[in-house]
């Protein structure tokens, strides 16, 4: 089976090419950006009751990367680029279906003639990527206390 998806809105961000990008979110709490929703969902209908929420989940298409495919391991940053680990172990770019996700700081909405924004804040992504969804991220339980972070060097042995 196969679906198609169709984004949701734009994020306009200050970053114009993907080699600019912190590698996740929170890496630059400076970094602001606004999503320009489009289609059906540009109205204020579709973004009430989000001021009740100080972060938000971004659903997003890795867009500049869909075309260049994907391989089963990959080499994150995280382990400095000398190790491989499968893809579905990491958060690449290079993904069996190119979407990707993001923690960001909800700023407000705002509207400007027809066009509705949403203000974002922590951002990483690179300007003109398409924004498939967007979710309230809700901490009793998108934060999991005793969560592992995946730091250990996959080669190592685990302790007994």
């Amino acid at each position: 089976m196969s679906y198609s998806l169709h984004p949701i809105g734009t994020i306009h961000s200050p970053y114009k090419e993907k080699f600019a990008v912190p590698r996740q979110p929170r890496l630059v709490p400076s970094a602001t950006a606004s999503i320009a929703l489009q289609g059906d969902i540009n109205c204020l209908e579709a973004v009430r009751g989000l001021e009740q929420f100080s972060h938000l989940w971004l659903l997003f298409l890795f867009d500049q990367n869909l075309e260049a495919g994907w391989k089963p391991t990959v080499r994150p940053p995280r382990l400095g680029g000398n190790e491989r680990i499968g893809v579905l172990a990491s958060r690449a770019t290079f993904r069996p279906n190119g979407i990707g996700m993001s923690a960001v700081e909800f700023r407000g909405v705002r509207q400007k003639g027809q066009q509705v924004f949403i203000d974002v804040g922590s951002v990483d992504l690179v300007d003109g990527t398409p924004i498939i969804d967007i979710k309230p991220y809700i901490p009793y339980s998108d934060s999991i206390t005793d969560a592992k972070g995946g730091t250990r060097n996959p080669s190592q042995k685990q302790p007994k």
